[in-house]
């Protein structure tokens, strides 16, 4: 089994004293290489777990673990070395003129030479596909462009953790599509641990692991096709189910005997084929 990377112990978290809890006693763990998905609705506290594993946050109670080391503002450059992160907004992260200059930047504030530089930009490029692009104003590119150069941004610093927080949520279906694959085929190719952060289900379909947050606790932990077949609790906490699962319960009201609960179009299909090569 992998290793743990990450670890919440017991981690309370609140904007001010007279706020309330935000995060309520939270454990979990994250291991090396694995896709783990964090989803809930607006105010759940999933974005506040991802700012408080970069170290943009500290808690209040309990603590954080990452790699072997407690998550504090004595080692918080440490930490960041292997946490890196990609916003909901990726122009708030872009400070080059070009493509390539966004790239290298951080890896110019960590004293990386010139040489390995312009490897590393050449191979996180080629990772998302935004090789052609590099001389490229950022401001000159679509949605899932930029936000494909801010996850070779972050992949340039060598990261064990990559979290996207709502990274895909500014983009159009056709965007999501792309950075999720990408996104897949980042986390194959980099081994690296990936944390999706998302209220949107249908991005969860790939992960290993889900983590459904409500009111600032953890609601439910199991993998994707376990938290799918949850859909009218789901509802409940105020997550949409995705369509292809609502389709499958129709179906099965309506006499067709579904083996199991699909996680996508491919998954119902194979099923109803089965089905038909049965009758």
């Amino acid at each position: 089994m992998s290793s743990k990377l990450v670890e919440f112990k017991d981690v309370s978290f609140r904007y001010g004293e007279e706020q309330p809890w935000v995060l309520k006693n939270c454990s979990f763990e994250i291991f090396e290489n694995e896709w783990l998905a964090i989803i809930g609705h607006n105010g759940s506290g999933k974005s506040t777990i991802a700012k408080l594993m970069n170290g943009l946050l500290f808690p209040q109670e309990g603590e954080i673990i990452i790699n072997g080391k407690q998550v504090n503002e004595a080692n918080i450059w440490d930490i960041r070395k292997d946490v890196g992160m990609v916003f909901q907004n990726p122009d708030n992260q872009f400070v080059g003129t070009t493509v390539q200059d966004d790239v290298a930047f951080g890896m110019e504030n960590r004293g990386i030479p010139r040489d390995e530089m312009i490897r590393r930009i050449d191979h996180t490029l080629a990772a998302v596909n935004m090789q052609d692009y590099r001389f490229t104003e950022p401001h000159r590119l679509s949605g899932g462009q930029k936000q494909r150069v801010a996850i070779a941004s972050v992949l340039a610093i060598f990261p064990q953790v990559l979290i996207l927080d709502e990274a895909t949520a500014m983009l159009d279906p056709k965007g999501r599509k792309e950075i999720m694959q990408t996104v897949s085929n980042v986390q194959t190719s980099q081994k690296l641990s990936l944390i999706t952060i998302t209220h949107d289900l249908q991005e969860v379909v790939q992960a290993d692991r889900v983590i459904v947050m409500n009111a600032g606790e953890i609601w439910e932990e199991a993998k994707p096709r376990d938290i799918f077949g949850k859909k009218d609790a789901l509802r409940k906490i105020g997550l949409d189910v995705p369509f292809i699962g609502i389709l499958a319960d129709e179906l099965k009201h309506a006499g067709i005997a579904i083996s199991h609960e699909p996680l996508n179009h491919e998954e119902l299909l194979e099923d109803l084929w089965t089905l038909h090569l049965k009758t």
